[in-house]
């Protein structure tokens, strides 16, 4: 083996030749002591086609197109296991959850980012509002110098006098409206008055989540980025997930006209139970909540830029998963559904200046499980091999080609399987309420943009139409069989071992009890 150094996109690199094999490494701390930071930007429940940047026309989001615009923008990533914890879980180990665990907590023998981090003279924060991963032994702030939680987000027990007022009579009754099987319109009305009681002292849009949790981070950016020491900064805002309740100015920008109704900020459920003009509402309001987040998004991209950060800082911007807004007969996550709509995110890197690479594109598939690897890239520190995801830093070079297959799935309800033309999904636990029975294949569009709200039309205006299961069985076959095999492939870690004992541990008391 020969090794000799060179400059790769204007950056020295160590490069390994051996025999006719060609390994490119990068090792931006090694060689020259060049200053290298990492912010990770997470927005929940973003849909990939709400964002100008990935082709749609009528949402407003120039600030996230602006900074895509001088990035690397992945067409192709999807969230393997969801919803929301998994996905955390996945992004800080680097890991498929899919096989293995479900919502559960970060387990001690789970090798995590920020604790690999802990001893590399790399100074670490995460700021947030998802509560679920602020609740009691979930452990998402472990190895973190730096946690600052942004209380109030949806039913969090934040607020709890009782004689905070709140006016249920400005709402919609849709709003607890029961969303999920065996669901009590009680439980959900308490939870929605949680909501208004956590947010009964808001004066301005500066009130919103989205809004302190960006003022937060900017705060502790001006606090470090005077210091020499290198920083990885999570930001992780539950913005745009629902309660969908933004200043009325952003509302307005997708008028429904055939809605004269109050606000529905919260609902969800089959759309059998709702109008084509409240479905149009909800997805107005689900939509300006989206722009309402690119307003402070930007507000933090030009904060970077005033601070001359841009030029040794990589942001890595993406979301947990999507939403369904009527597609597939529902709104919201109420069915373990992984169609195109919710696994289907935005992800894009916006690499140092100093790296000199702008405004590609790059159609194979990633996931949240290739985070990790790639910020340890970027930090010059070798991933663990317990890691499954990938260093996508030789995908953007063209050194390498990314993954043929994309996969997305709830743990023991729904596993998926795509490519560049077809999508399946096959139903684990059959016989459960509200889960289908029957695997099903699409031709699928990739590419799909929905309407603006008021033109929606439910079960037309989706990337996934009609089950070809039976017409094109070969194909499916040939598709249930690349799934199996990648998720046979995937050996569990010592933390997913944990998570499968503590898993059994509470089936086991639940079954006495």
């Amino acid at each position: 083996m020969r090794c000799y150094v060179r400059s790769l996109l204007g950056i020295k690199c160590i490069i390994f030749i051996c025999g006719d094999k060609r390994f490119f490494i990068l090792r931006f701390i090694l060689i020259g002591r060049v200053k290298m930071n990492v912010i990770v930007i997470v927005e929940d429940s973003l849909r990939k086609d709400h964002l100008g940047c990935y082709g749609n026309e009528w949402i407003k989001t120039p600030n996230i197109d602006r900074f895509a615009a001088e990035s690397i923008i992945f067409d192709s990533a999807y969230s393997e296991g969801l919803p929301t914890i998994p996905v955390r879980v996945s992004l800080l180990t680097g890991r498929y959850t899919l096989p293995f665990r479900g919502w559960q907590p970060l387990e001690q023998l789970d090798v995590i980012l920020p604790e690999i981090l802990w001893d590399k003279g790399i100074t670490t924060a995460l700021i947030s509002d998802t509560y679920h991963m602020h609740k009691p032994h979930m452990g998402f702030s472990r190895g973190f110098d730096y946690v600052e939680w942004i209380r109030g987000q949806e039913s969090d027990p934040w607020i709890v006098d009782p004689n905070v007022k709140i006016d249920l009579s400005k709402y919609s009754d849709k709003n607890w409206h029961p969303a999920y099987p065996g669901q009590s319109v009680s439980i959900v009305k308490r939870q929605f008055m949680q909501y208004l009681r956590n947010r009964a002292h808001w004066k301005s849009e500066e009130n919103h989540h989205i809004a302190q949790v960006i003022k937060a981070s900017i705060r502790w950016l001006e606090r470090v980025a005077s210091n020499s020491k290198k920083f990885f900064l999570l930001i992780d805002s539950f913005d745009p997930h629902e309660p969908w309740d933004p200043p009325r100015e952003y509302l307005d920008m997708y008028p429904v006209p055939d809605y004269d109704g109050l606000p529905i900020i919260w609902g969800g459920g089959s759309i059998d139970d709702w109008s084509l003009a409240e479905i149009r509402h909800v997805r107005a309001q689900y939509a300006g909540t989206i722009s309402l987040c690119d307003k402070w998004t930007g507000l933090l991209f030009e904060k970077l830029d005033e601070m001359g950060l841009l030029d040794d800082t990589a942001v890595i911007f993406l979301s947990d998963h999507g939403e369904p807004l009527g597609e597939h007969g529902i709104i919201k996550k109420v069915r373990p559904w992984p169609y195109d709509e919710l696994s289907h995110i935005p992800f894009i890197i916006r690499l140092p200046d100093k790296m000199r690479v702008r405004s590609k594109r790059i159609r194979s598939f990633v996931g949240v499980q290739d985070v990790a690897p790639t910020v340890l890239s970027l930090f010059g520190i070798d991933v663990p091999e317990v890691m499954q995801g990938r260093n996508l830093i030789p995908v953007v070079q063209g050194e390498e080609e990314a993954a043929p297959i994309g996969i997305s799935g709830y743990y023991r309800r729904a596993w998926s399987i795509r490519d560049e033309k077809w999508s399946f999904y096959m139903w684990l636990k059959l016989g459960r309420v509200a889960t289908k029975e029957k695997p099903e294949l699409y031709r699928y569009d990739s590419n799909f943009i929905p309407p603006e709200p008021a033109k929606y039309e439910p079960y037309k205006h989706q990337s996934e139409k009609e089950i070809l299961t039976d017409e094109e069985e070969e194909k499916a076959d040939e598709m249930e069989e690349k799934l199996r095999e990648f998720i046979n492939s995937l050996a569990p870690s010592p933390g997913d071992l944990m998570a499968m004992e503590f898993e059994k541990r509470q089936m086991s008391l639940r079954h006495r009890a």
